[in-house]
């Protein structure tokens, strides 16, 4: 993927080396790894129930703002910044989110946030948190695609839950979750679907927002479809316990987020994400 030369100021704030306190009560990451790999892109709620399971607490923390110096903080600035381009000229009214970079935990609007939990989007502070090591775990424990595409798909993603906060998408899915929790993981399914759909939009758009500055070249979308396939709910599920319960899922199918990240990619237009017709 090109993307060195591309704008910068993604609005990040960099909190790695704060030293954010890691799970607690004795559960190694290898352990609690799969909570979060199950709940990619995890909601609030999920993350304050997590976050209380393992105890994790931490003071309020400021981190450096502005342009990290190395070569991965700086792609992380570089593909944001590129992000809020795309979004600025798709949806009306757009705000950019925050992004913070940190290592092992850090305070949220949401609660404490730990690496195991994954990348996520806190709605309560419009704020993106993402431990850069996820990816390196997300290759090595799933057999995701370690290629630049493959990583900008999971920033992008976060930031699709963004733009459903803004569009008030994430409030319709708050409420099917009062109902029960069956409706609660259809309304789930949905909302995380479209964000990979989001995600396919923004991959359409790189090159023209950035004047070619950011953009795909050959094999850079069969490596975000190599990640969306190891991230389904029926891979995970099979990889945890052996077993696929459909009922259960969250985030859909392997099948799904292929084809939702592709739908995306191939419209470029966000009002071909309605993943929530029919549900």
């Amino acid at each position: 993927m090109r993307w060195q030369g591309g704008r910068q100021g993604g609005n990040v704030e960099d909190r790695r080396g704060l030293g954010g306190r890691a799970a607690g009560g004795g559960i190694g990451v290898a352990v609690i790894a799969l909570i979060g790999y199950f709940v990619f892109g995890i909601d609030p709620t999920t993350t304050r129930q997590v976050a209380g399971q393992l105890g994790g607490t931490a003071a309020s923390e400021q981190g450096t703002l502005g342009t990290p110096s190395d070569q991965a903080g700086a792609f992380v600035d570089v593909i944001g910044a590129n992000l809020n381009d795309v979004w600025t000229a798709k949806l009306k009214g757009y705000t950019p989110p925050k992004v913070v970079i940190y290592e092992q935990g850090t305070q949220t609007g949401c609660g404490f946030g730990q690496s195991a939990m994954g990348p996520f989007y806190c709605p309560a502070d419009a704020t993106v948190y993402l431990d850069l090591g996820f990816w390196t775990a997300m290759e090595s424990q799933l057999g995701a695609s370690g290629a630049d595409f493959a990583r900008a798909y999971v920033i992008a993603h976060e930031f699709g839950h963004h733009v459903q906060a803004l569009t008030g998408v994430s409030t319709r899915v708050a409420q099917a979750r009062d109902i029960s929790e069956a409706a609660g993981n259809r309304a789930s399914v949905a909302l995380e679907l479209q964000a990979d759909c989001y995600a396919g939009v923004w991959a359409a758009g790189a090159s023209a927002a950035s004047g070619g500055k950011v953009a795909l070249e050959s094999g850079d979308l069969e490596e975000g479809l190599k990640t969306a396939t190891a991230i389904g709910d029926d891979a995970l599920q099979k990889r945890s316990t052996g077993q696929v319960t459909p009922e259960k899922f969250t985030h859909g199918s392997s099948a799904q987020r292929v084809e939702w990240l592709q739908r995306g990619y191939r419209s470029g237009d966000p009002t071909q994400c309605e993943t929530f017709a029919g549900r």
